[in-house]
């Protein structure tokens, strides 16, 4: 037969052709970024354990992805498409990357920007849209994960202040933000502050030694008496509906993040088995490396064109957050095992951090798990389909 000019995984699909003309400039664009400035980096940051924070967050201001997809403070106000595929180019760097512009737009700023006062908006969202000023989301607790509603964190009226007590865990930007987002249970119901970070009583320990999302900062957030005026409150957000759609705005990005996690796997893989020479000729000619190969495309693949679905539904104001669990649930966990499968056609070196595998499929174990785990996300799903919450 003669030979077969390769394709990429994504390119036997054609997905492109169901991306406009301006969403494919602004992934291209996040693309050549993270292949020139970041992933020559990556390796060093993981090992270490470290990455300047500050410095990735001015360059991502001024590449126009922080809070993209917000109107109006400095924010580009792109499609929700061009968002998801900006995440899935940030993601195929590392998931750090990823985590830091989704904690930063989608949470912390989409918060402000939904729920805040104008004051708040004007404040914050210009300075955090260009980088100048990054923000945390404090809502998971140590013992309150999947269970928000349970949180101990308080607020307390003293006066025309409000005073905060407790603690968060697990918060992606903590100790290098200069605004958090907190949430907090009141006499009446959970309410959101906009809490500055050198406010008197707040602290942020970094959390070490992790194994996952080494990339990235994660922190703890420590609140002893933090006092707060009125105009710290979020005026628009009251009980867990709130924090919960800000979740459902981080939950898209991930959708299509952890796609770029694993395509940048496959293609690794791809590109290792045809140069790689076993028994006289190359891994990739071997039926078992084409039937991994196929396999994990068609997975990919499929789940490429479950997020450019769940885009246009979400560009046209129609998408719902049980069909925000069908992509983060079938997406992080088809990512996650074709992350672990790429690294057996690597063999031992896909241990090493020569190649990306196994950073990634050590990142894709948190996504796996955070904002809201796949048992979370089936229950949703499972709730869609019986009217019936099963949650306890």
């Amino acid at each position: 037969m003669p030979p077969v000019t390769p394709q990429t995984p994504l390119g036997l699909f054609g997905t492109d052709s169901l991306i406009g003309e301006e969403d494919r400039a602004i992934r291209d664009t996040v693309r050549r970024y993270v292949e020139d400035k970041v992933k020559p980096r990556l390796a060093d940051w993981y090992e270490a354990g470290t990455v300047p924070a500050r410095e990735l967050a001015r360059e991502l201001g001024s590449l126009g992805v922080l809070g993209m997809h917000l109107t109006g403070y400095g924010c580009a106000g792109t499609s929700a498409t061009a968002y998801g595929l900006a995440c899935m180019e940030l993601e195929a760097g590392d998931s750090g990357l990823r985590s830091l512009v989704s904690v930063q737009g989608s949470l912390a700023m989409f918060a402000i920007w939904k729920y805040g006062s104008e004051e708040q908006k004007q404040q914050w969202l210009p300075a955090m849209a260009a980088g100048e000023a990054i923000g945390c989301f404090g809502l998971t607790e140590p013992d309150f994960g999947s269970n928000p509603a349970g949180m101990r964190t308080r607020a307390v009226r003293d006066g025309s202040d409000w005073v905060l007590n407790g603690n968060k865990m697990w918060i992606t930007n903590g100790s290098v933000s200069d605004v958090a987002v907190v949430w907090a249970q009141t006499d009446e119901r959970v309410r959101g502050f906009v809490v500055p970070t050198d406010t008197p009583g707040f602290s942020a320990p970094e959390i070490k030694k992790k194994m996952s999302l080494r990339a990235s900062v994660t922190s703890e957030l420590v609140l002893e008496d933090v006092r707060l005026p009125e105009s710290a409150v979020l005026p628009g957000a009251a009980g867990l509906s709130g924090p919960l759609s800000c979740l459902n705005e981080a939950r898209y990005g991930i959708v299509f993040g952890s796609l770029g996690a694993a395509r940048d796997c496959l293609q690794t893989a791809v590109d290792y088995a045809r140069q790689r020479e076993i028994f006289d000729k190359p891994l990739a000619a071997y039926q078992l490396s084409q039937a991994k190969l196929a396999d994990m495309s068609l997975e990919l693949g499929k789940g490429m064109l479950l997020a450019l679905h769940l885009a246009r539904l979400k560009d046209e104001g129609s998408l719902r957050p049980e069909q925000v669990s069908l992509g983060k649930l079938n997406n992080v966990r088809e990512a996650i095992a074709i992350a672990r499968e790429c690294r057996t056609l690597l063999g031992a070196a896909g241990i090493t951090l020569e190649y990306p595998i196994m950073r990634h499929a050590n990142n894709l174990e948190s996504v796996l798990t955070y904002e809201g785990t796949s048992e979370v996300h089936q229950l949703v799903i499972g709730q869609a389909l019986t009217g019936e919450a099963a949650f306890r």
